[in-house]
C-alpha cells in the first residue's frame, strides 16, 4: 500500500463511525469477527459501535447501540454464539454512523442492502419531521455496507467457507466418533441427522470424513429404487466383516420427486428389510454450540479486518459488498451477486436440475461429492489392474495417517494389492474400511522391499520428501526405482514444500488452541498472570502463528520472523502496560526452535523480572499434546492416470521429473509438484520452504494485539465478481 494511500485511509478512519451487528442464526466464530472489526476499526482511528440484538436493536436504538473500546471485546474470541445478540434509525444519525458491518446469513445481508437503498428516503423523512437538521442529513448522506457471512450450513455462494461451518463439522465429527465406538460394540446401524435444510455441505463433508455407508443431501436426491440399493450395500458391508453402519442424512433431504426423506423412515426401512439394530440420532443445535474451531477464529479475524478496510476504501459508487475467502486470500464480492447465485441453487433444486445445483455449489462441493461416491462403495472392476501400490508411513506420526491409507487404498479399488511378501502383506478394502475414529498415526518404516516394477509408492511426511529426492537421484544406478512416487505431506509442522497445508496440521493447531484456552481459563479469579507457552513445529512457525491468532496471543515468536533483544524489550513493555489496565491474563507463544539463545526459560525469566509487581508468569510446554486425537479429512491419491502413461511391456518405467511429486493443496487446487523442482526452493538445513504463505498472517496477529504496525504492509482484497471460477473453492488456512 502506497504511503499517500495510507495517509488518506488514516484521515478517513479518523472521521468515520462504524457499527457492527450480528443477525439471523448464530454461528461459532461470530464473536471473533466482532472482535476483529472492533479492534481494526479502533486501530485505524474510527469510532466503533456495537449494536445489540441484531436489527431489532438497530430499530430501537437507545442502549442497544453502544460505543466499543479495545477492552470491550477482550476474551471473547473463544466464545461460541454472539455476545451482542442476534435478532429507519434516528440513533444512527445521532452517533454519526455511516458504515455498517453485518454478520449473518443471506437473509440478513439482503436486509442490509435494502436498508442501504432506503437510507436516503429515511433521512428525508427524519428531516421533514424535524428530527435532524439539514447539516446532519448532508453529513450522513451515504451508508456503506459490508457483509460477513455467518452460517454453519456453508450455503452462501461466492465464499469458500462461511463463519461457523468448520466448528459445526467439528461438533458432528465428535458425535460420529463417539457413536462409532458404541455401534461397533453392539453391531448397530446409526442414522445421523445433521443440519442443512437447503444445503448438504455438512452432511457431505462429515460423510466423507467419517466414511459413512450412505449419504442423503438435498442437492443430489437418490435414484428411484434407492431403498433396495441402500439395503443391499449395508448388507454387503456386514457380510465383509463390518460391525456397524453409519448413514448420514441432511435435514432437507428429498427424493427425486421432492418428497422429504426422514431419518425415521430410513431407520424403519433398515429394521424391516435387514433386521439390523438401528438407532436415530438428531444432532440439532448441538452443531451451533461450543467454542469455535481454530479455522473459524482465524477466518473471522481475517474477514473482520478486511471488512474495515473495505469500509475505509468505499466510494459513492462502491456497491454493498461481502468479504469472502478465496483460497488463502480475502476478496470482496458484490453482495447481491452472491445472493442471486445462492438463490439460483435453490431454483435449480426446485426445478429438479440437480446436476446444475451441484455445480453451482462450487467445484469443491462437486469434487467432494464425487470423491465420496468413489470411496464409499467398492465397485466391481471390469478387469484386474496390472498395478500394485505400496504405502509407507515415514517419520513422526500425525493425526491423518489412517485416513491417508484409506484414501489411497480405496482410490485404487479392485486390483490394488500389497507386495505379497511377509513384510508388505496384501491389503484388502475392508482393512481400510473405517479408520475414522482412530488416532491418526500409523506404523513407520523404510523396510519395505521394492517390487519388480509394478509399484506406485505413497509416502509421508518431511523424511519422505527427502527420501524420495534420494531415490530419484539414484534412478541412474537402480532401474527398479523408475516408478511413480507420490508424497502426501503429513506433518503437524506444516513445513513440507509444495503444499499450503499438510495433513495433521489443522488438528495440531486445534489441539494447541484448546490447550491455550484451558491455560487461560486456569487463571480465572487469580491475580494478573502471563503464560509463556512453547509449541512444536521445529523451525517452522506455522503452528505458533495460527494458534496465536486463534487464542488472541500477545506475541508469538517464530524463526521466520527474526527478533532481537530490543524487540523483546518492546514486547515486555507493551504487555506490562496492558496488564496495568483491567486485563487479567497475557499469553506469549514461542516456537520450539525460534531462537538458539532466547529459550522458553529465558523468556520466562525476562517477563517475570520485568513484570515483577504487576504480573507473575508460568511456563507451559505443550509437547506431543499437539499431535491431536482426531484426524482431518481423507486424502485421495490421484496418480492412476500417470501409472497408465508409464506402463510399458508389462511393467512401470517412469524416470521423468513429474513421476516423483508432492501432492499438495495450493490455494484452490490440488497440485502435483515434482520434487526435483521443489528442491530449488527448499531450506534443507532448517527443513523449511523458502517462501511460506502464512507469514502474511503475522501482521494480523500483531495488529489485533494492539502493536502499532504500519498499514503499508497490509494487502487489501480486491473487488471481484461472482463467476463459475469464483465458485471453484477449497478450504483455506
Amino acid at each position: 500500500m502506497a504511503a499517500a494511500e495510507l495517509e488518506r485511509l488514516r484521515m478517513a478512519g479518523a472521521g468515520m463511525a462504524i457499527a457492527v451487528l450480528t443477525s439471523g442464526g448464530d454461528a461459532q466464530g461470530m464473536n471473533a469477527a466482532v472482535r476483529a472489526v472492533t479492534r481494526m476499526g479502533i486501530y485505524v482511528g474510527a469510532k466503533v459501535f456495537l449494536i445489540y440484538e441484531g436489527y431489532e436493536g438497530l430499530v430501537e436504538g437507545g442502549d442497544n447501540i453502544k460505543q466499543a473500546t479495545w477492552l470491550s471485546v477482550s476474551n471473547i474470541i473463544q466464545l461460541g454464539g454472539t455476545v451482542i445478540g442476534s435478532a429507519r434509525c434516528k440513533a444512527f444519525t445521532t452517533h454519526g454512523i455511516t458504515n455498517l458491518c453485518v454478520i449473518g446469513g443471506d437473509g440478513s445481508l439482503t436486509g442490509a442492502d435494502i436498508f442501504r437503498a432506503e437510507w436516503g428516503g429515511l433521512l428525508d423523512e427524519l428531516l421533514r419531521d424535524g428530527q435532524i437538521s439539514e447539516e446532519v442529513a448532508k453529513a450522513n448522506g451515504r451508508l456503506n455496507i459490508v457483509g460477513l457471512v455467518g452460517s454453519i450450513d456453508n450455503d452462501f455462494c461466492g465464499t469458500d467457507m462461511t463463519i461457523g461451518t468448520d466448528s459445526a463439522l467439528h461438533r458432528i465429527m465428535e458425535v460420529i466418533d463417539a457413536i462409532t465406538t458404541t455401534a461397533q460394540s453392539h453391531q448397530r446401524t446409526f442414522v445421523l441427522e445433521v443440519m442443512g435444510r437447503h444445503c448438504g455441505y455438512l452432511a457431505l463433508v462429515s460423510g466423507l470424513a467419517s466414511g459413512a455407508d450412505w449419504l442423503f443431501i438435498p442437492e443430489s436426491p437418490p435414484e428411484d429404487g434407492w431403498e433396495d440399493m441402500m439395503c443391499e450395500r449395508l448388507g454387503e458391508t456386514r457380510s465383509r466383516g463390518s460391525r456397524l453402519n453409519i448413514i448420514i442424512i441432511a435435514e432437507g433431504a428429498i427424493d427425486r420427486n421432492g418428497k422429504p426423506i426422514t431419518s425415521n423412515y430410513v431407520k424403519d426401512l433398515v429394521v424391516q428389510r435387514l433386521g439390523f439394530d438401528t438407532r436415530v440420532t438428531v444432532l440439532g443445535h448441538v452443531q451451533r454450540g461450543g467454542t469455535p474451531s481454530a479455522f473459524d477464529r482465524v477466518l473471522s479475524s481475517k474477514m473482520g479486518m478486511e471488512a474495515v478496510m473495505a469500509l475505509l476504501e468505499a466510494t459513492p459508487d462502491t456497491p454493498a459488498c461481502v468479504v469472502s475467502l478465496s483460497g488463502n486470500q480475502s476478496v470482496r464480492l458484490p453482495l447481491m451477486e452472491c445472493v442471486q447465485v445462492t438463490k439460483d441453487v435453490q431454483k435449480a433444486m426446485d426445478e429438479k436440475r440437480f446436476d446444475e445445483a451441484i455445480q453451482l455449489r462450487g467445484r469443491s462441493f462437486e469434487n467432494n461429492w464425487n470423491i465420496y461416491k468413489m470411496l464409499a462403495h467398492q465397485k466391481p472392476a471390469q478387469e484386474k489392474s496390472p498395478f500394485s501400490l505400496a504405502i509407507l508411513n515415514v517419520g513422526a506420526p500425525c493425526s491423518a495417517g489412517h485416513r491417508g491409507v484409506r484414501g489411497a487404498g480405496r482410490a485404487f479399488g479392485t486390483g490394488w494389492e500389497g507386495q505379497g511378501s511377509e513384510s508388505a502383506p496384501r491389503c484388502h478394502r475392508r482393512e481400510v474400511a473405517s479408520p475414522a475414529p482412530l488416532r491418526g498415526d500409523t506404523k513407520e518404516g523404510w523396510d519395505q522391499p521394492w517390487a519388480t516394477g509394478r509399484f506406485g509408492t505413497l509416502l509421508c511426511p518431511w523424511q519422505a520428501y527427502e527420501g524420495v529426492l534420494q531415490l530419484v537421484e539414484a534412478r541412474g544406478q537402480y532401474e527398479e526405482l523408475c516408478i511413480i512416487m507420490c508424497v502426501i505431506p503429513a506433518t503437524i509442522s506444516n513445513n513440507v514444500p509444495g503444499t499450503d497445508f499438510s495433513l495433521g496440521s489443522d488438528t495440531a493447531v486445534n489441539a494447541a488452541m484448546e490447550s491455550c484456552d484451558r491455560i487461560k481459563q486456569s487463571a480465572s479469579g487469580t491475580k494478573r498472570r502471563v503464560f509463556i507457552v512453547e509449541t512444536m513445529g521445529g523451525y517452522c512457525g506455522y503452528l505458533s502463528t495460527v494458534t496465536g491468532i486463534a487464542v488472541g496471543a500477545d506475541a508469538a515468536y517464530v524463526y521466520e520472523d527474526p527478533f532481537t533483544i530490543h524487540d523483546l524489550k518492546a514486547n515486555v513493555e507493551h504487555l506490562t502496560d496492558k496488564m496495568k489496565t483491567d486485563i487479567q491474563r497475557g499469553l506469549v507463544l514461542r516456537n520450539e526452535k525460534c531462537h538458539e539463545h532466547y529459550t522458553t526459560e529465558f523468556l520466562y525469566n525476562l517477563y517475570s523480572s520485568e513484570g515483577k509487581g504487576i504480573f507473575d508468569c508460568r511456563i507451559n510446554v505443550l509437547g506431543h499434546l499437539q499431535v491431536g486425537p482426531r484426524p482431518p479429512l481423507t486424502p485421495c491419491c490421484g496418480c492412476q492416470e500417470k501409472l497408465q502413461e508409464v506402463y510399458r511391456k508389462g511393467r512401470v518405467f517412469a524416470n521423468s521429473a513429474d513421476s516423483a511429486c508432492v501432492i499438495g493443496l495450493r490455494k484452490k487446487v490440488v497440485a502435483f509438484s515434482p520434487v526435483t523442482e521443489l528442491k530449488k526452493v527448499t531450506d534443507f538445513e532448517h527443513r523449511l520452504p523458502q517462501e511460506q504463505w502464512w507469514l502474511n498472517l503475522r501482521l494480523m496477529l500483531k495488529m489485533l494485539a494492539n502493536y502499532q504496525i504500519s498499514l503499508t504492509e497490509y494487502i487489501s482484497g480486491k473487488m471481484e465478481h461472482v463467476t463459475r471460477r469464483t465458485l471453484s473453492i477449497e478450504k483455506g488456512f
